[in-house]
């Protein structure tokens, strides 16, 4: 009776993880990204970057953001009360570049986190109706980002581009963890999109119209939130019209990974505390897309016991039960399916986990989505800075 139980429950979650792999992720495996077509009249960009104490940083991008291969487009840097030179560095060097300028901010209001108080300010003096968004410690590919993501636009209807951010390769453990889980969150959003259900975007390569931004009232909902000036405006405002996605390998923007785990945990705490005002729909879909994927791993583990337990004791009959040779085929399957598939969008995305390992990754990213689940459950909330 108790295996009979184990057996269906794990059934379940093995054909829901079916449905995701081959009716959302599928999408963005074989998804024909087609060549950017550029409109006739483009419109002008302003590239934001928000940077707060990142002289070195801004060093390395703001070069390669002020030679974009693009005919019309500013880069307007917030200096978000920096104090390691940023500020000196961009007074002194900002009119060395032709499309480069700055607004220093002082304080941010109470009520606000700074982040999104910068973006705010950066969207009101912004000179151009399309904004795309990235960070200091951030590398575009070359020099047609601007012209792909532009390129993905095909009507006037559409006005949010989803871009991809891969991280650089490190050695360690903690880097191919951090790889792993950009790979396989892109997975999700760029899938869902493809699928006409957007839920986020991330900032360091999203591009948007300033228009929707103000017709949303910003971040209004949303101001005192730590996080989500990406996220959570994408979840208000995206849907399966208004926005695309670029697969486009000119447009990925490299990031620079976190090097110790108490930075990571840092920004993990951002990222999970983001998730709990996401729309209840978004939350559901994620759930389930979560849930099925960690029990398709858990309760394979007390089936496999019990099987092992079967053979070693001679229990030949119980090993022939339908039921549990049924669930292993499913298992198998779905196991080849998310090799094949995820594997295959790693390979579009920058390599971004090698595909011998996408199977080491499914089950890490279980363990992993597991214990994140713990922590959310029994860890007080703390006060996350910026």
């Amino acid at each position: 009776m108790i295996l009979t139980i184990l057996l269906s429950c794990w059934l379940l979650a093995l054909f829901a993880q079916l449905v995701y792999i081959f009716f959302v992720y599928a999408r963005t495996a074989w998804y024909e990204d087609e060549s950017p077509e550029q409109p006739k009249n483009r419109p002008a960009v302003t590239v934001v970057v928000v940077a707060r104490n990142e002289q070195e940083n801004l060093k390395e991008l703001l070069p390669v953001l002020d030679t974009q291969d693009y005919p019309d487009y500013e880069v307007l840097v917030m200096d978000d009360r920096s104090y390691d030179g940023t500020h000196d560095y961009l007074k002194e060097e900002a009119e060395t570049f032709q499309r480069v300028r700055f607004i220093h901010i002082e304080h941010t209001p109470e009520h606000v986190t700074p982040k999104k108080y910068a973006l705010t300010i950066a969207l009101k003096k912004a000179l151009h109706p399309v904004v795309l968004l990235t960070d200091a410690d951030c590398r575009p590919e070359g020099p047609d980002w601007i012209s792909g993501m532009i390129g993905q636009w095909r009507s006037s209807q559409q006005s949010i581009v989803l871009g991809f951010s891969p991280y650089f390769r490190r050695s360690g453990f903690l880097n191919f963890l951090i790889r792993s889980e950009t790979l396989f969150t892109a997975v999700q959003y760029l899938s869902l999109a493809l699928a006409g259900r957007p839920y986020m975007g991330v900032g360091r390569n999203l591009m948007y119209r300033k228009q929707l931004f103000f017709d949303n009232r910003g971040f209004y909902t949303h101001l005192s939130v730590m996080g989500g000036d990406d996220d959570l405006l994408m979840n208000e405002v995206a849907n399966g019209d208004n926005t695309v996605v670029s697969l486009n390998p000119d447009t990925f923007v490299w990031s620079i990974p976190k090097e110790t785990w108490s930075e990571w945990r840092r920004q993990k705490r951002r990222h999970l505390n983001v998730g709990r005002f996401y729309k209840p729909g978004h939350k559901w879909r994620l759930g389930l897309l979560t849930s099925s994927h960690v029990f398709s791993w858990l309760l394979g583990l007390p089936v496999g016991l019990w099987a092992l337990w079967f053979g070693l004791t001679g229990q030949v009959d119980a090993l022939m039960n339908p039921l549990l040779i049924g669930a292993t085929g499913v298992f198998l399957l779905r196991l080849i399916a998310f090799w094949v598939v995820v594997g295959r969008i790693s390979y579009r995305l920058a390599h971004t986990v090698h595909w011998g390992v996408i199977s080491f990754m499914d089950v890490m990213l279980a363990v992993y989505y597991s214990f994140m689940g713990l922590i959310v459950l029994f860890t007080k909330r703390r006060k996350i800075v910026w």
